[in-house]
């Protein structure tokens, strides 16, 4: 299990890189406060070195190692594209070997951005669970460290440093709202903000078409199910058995929604044409769950994790000109 003080020494540890992870505004957003009848603040993920929040547990991970004497300087990884770009800029910076495994499917974009940044690619065909399967074993048989996108209570801590922020930038906060995918975001940030405040109501988002860990909570154990294309695919893919994000996510966890591929266009939409950002579809279930429970929060205060903006120009008006009724 992870504790708050396990996410305070993440911070720490984060910290000594200088420059490496920055700490993201936390902005109220007046369309959105007007449009929903809640006090709507941003938490600017996308901001983010690499452009999302994975700088936070990648890093943590890798300064940990660090701290330990070790064999060799090759690590593993496995990524839908954010993770991986996070552990490229880690390993580059604390001078480690990167080979990221990746599904076949992945955004060519965060392909290459993840071989700009110096680590190996390596594409695996079929469903993102595969990927993480196939790094799970190289890492196995050479015994070398496998940094995982969620299965890994490091990378857990350090996503939830998100939370030591948000409680020192509101302090007065009802409920925060968050898309999952294997649960590693919603495991950090709502460990240490229940701790603080167990009255803080914890959301978890995710698009009804791709739902794995809110299928296995519904379920009471880890199960599969399928999951179709998504804009969402910074969430997709299943949940590894045994997964450490499992019993957390049961614990903090209050409310859950599902939203659909409209609804994630339309909030990256809105978030486009109020606040002037490109945000990935992951970030916009995020928005979109908050949209569904709007008549919930009424006038209180709510933020919602805007987690990457690492979609190509086109996947985005493709979506905003496929899902969106613009007129």
């Amino acid at each position: 299990m992870i504790h708050g003080a396990d996410i305070v020494r993440a911070r720490k540890r984060i910290s000594s890189v200088q420059g490496a992870v920055v700490q993201t505004p936390l902005q109220l957003s007046l369309p959105l406060s007007r449009q929903t009848g809640v006090h709507v603040y941003l938490k600017c993920e996308h901001l983010q070195n690499t452009g999302s929040f994975k700088l936070r547990g990648a890093l943590n991970k890798l300064v940990k190692l660090t701290e330990s004497p070790r064999r060799s300087n090759q690590i593993v990884a496995a990524s839908s594209g954010n993770h991986g770009l996070a552990v490229a800029l880690s390993a580059r910076l604390l001078g480690f070997d990167a080979e990221v495994f990746v599904p076949a499917s992945a955004s060519p974009m965060k392909i290459d951005a993840i071989q700009g940044l110096g680590a190996k690619v390596t594409k695996i065909e079929g469903e993102p669970l595969l990927a993480e399967t196939e790094a799970r074993k190289k890492a196995e048989l050479e015994n070398l460290p496998l940094i995982s996108p969620y299965n890994d209570l490091d990378v857990i801590a350090g996503q939830g440093t998100i939370g030591i922020e948000l409680m020192e930038q509101l302090a007065e906060l009802d409920a925060v709202v968050i898309a999952v995918g294997g649960g590693g975001l919603i495991s950090g940030i709502g460990t240490f903000l229940k701790e603080q405040n167990p009255s803080i109501e914890i959301i978890g988002a995710w698009p009804k078409v791709a739902r794995s860990l809110h299928a296995c909570l519904e379920a009471g154990e880890i199960i599969s199910i399928g999951e179709e294309l998504t804009l969402s695919d910074g969430t997709a893919g299943g949940v590894e058995e045994g997964a450490v994000t499992f019993p957390i996510a049961q614990r903090v966890i209050d409310k859950t929604v599902l939203v659909s591929e409209s609804e994630i266009a339309c909030a990256m939409k809105d978030i486009g044409m109020h606040e002037r950002w490109i945000i990935e579809g992951a970030a916009g279930v995020a928005v979109a769950g908050l949209g569904q429970l709007a008549s919930e929060y009424q006038n209180k205060n709510v933020a919602v994790v805007l987690c990457g903006r690492n979609i190509t120009l086109e996947k985005y008006l493709k979506a905003i000109n496929e899902y969106v009724d613009l007129d």
